[in-house]
């Protein structure tokens, strides 16, 4: 049974285009843990676009059950990593020019360097996570790093045709299964909705998914703690098409 892992940067987001107080994303993730997140998730941006400083400090005090740190592989983002202590960390790319993450992290072309921050972090105490496409090279990458999980882009999937997103489903199922060969855990996200996840939360072996945006959206409608529950309804109790896994 998959957790549900809260992404609340666009709730930040909304504060950010007013550059005003509200509304404040460190007291909305008492509403989403009210709702039964497993954890939330925040992306500290080098630019600081939406998620602040204070918001990570602030979190790290308040959070009661997980906090995940995603960020990008740089030297002034480890330093507050090691500071902040979240309970992981997940390296991602990242580009001042993207509106949001864009594809997984090429681990396979910079091992030598992910290496040293890993095996740092997760010598501190925290564990690290690599945001990465569902490809066996940068699986095995992965495992060469000393990384201990890996969270699977699902965006091509969540992007993907009707016609093609069982293909796409079955890709990532494969790269499930062949990551915890490595010895890696397994979490996913990037895209989904409340209409795509189940078949991804079936998906055996997957521990989390992150998920942010379709989740605020859908809270503009009824509210935080209600998307939240109604998400994590479908995390941990998806129905499976017995053809391709799809919702009928």
């Amino acid at each position: 049974m998959a957790s549900l892992g809260v992404n609340i940067d666009h709730i930040a987001n909304v504060r950010q285009a007013r550059q005003t107080v509200e509304p404040d994303p460190v007291t909305m993730c008492l509403l989403a843990e009210l709702g039964g997140a497993d954890g939330i998730t925040v992306h500290l941006r080098e630019d600081r676009r939406h998620i602040q400083d204070r918001d990570v400090e602030l979190l790290r005090q308040t959070v009661r059950s997980r906090l995940n740190l995603e960020m990008a592989a740089t030297g002034e983002m480890q330093t507050i990593a090691l500071r902040i202590k979240p309970d992981m960390v997940t390296l991602v790319p990242e580009r001042r020019e993207e509106v949001t993450t864009e594809g997984g992290l090429d681990v396979a072309g910079q091992i030598p360097s992910l290496t040293s921050m890993v095996q740092t972090l997760q010598g501190s105490g925290i564990p690290v996570s690599l945001f990465v496409d569902p490809e066996l090279g940068q699986l095995k990458a992965c495992q060469a790093t000393g990384a201990r999980w890996v969270e699977l882009h699902t965006g091509t999937y969540a992007e993907a045709s009707w016609d093609e997103q069982p293909a796409e489903l079955a890709r990532l199922t494969e790269a499930t299964a062949q990551a915890r060969a490595l010895g890696l855990r397994v979490n996913a996200g990037h895209g989904l909705t409340y209409q795509n996840v189940e078949p991804v939360a079936a998906i055996e072996g997957m521990e989390e998914l992150n998920i942010g945006h379709t989740i605020v959206a859908r809270a503009l409608a009824v509210g935080l703690q209600a998307a939240v529950q109604e998400m994590r309804t479908l995390v941990q109790n998806p129905r499976r098409d017995p053809l391709f896994g799809r919702l009928n």
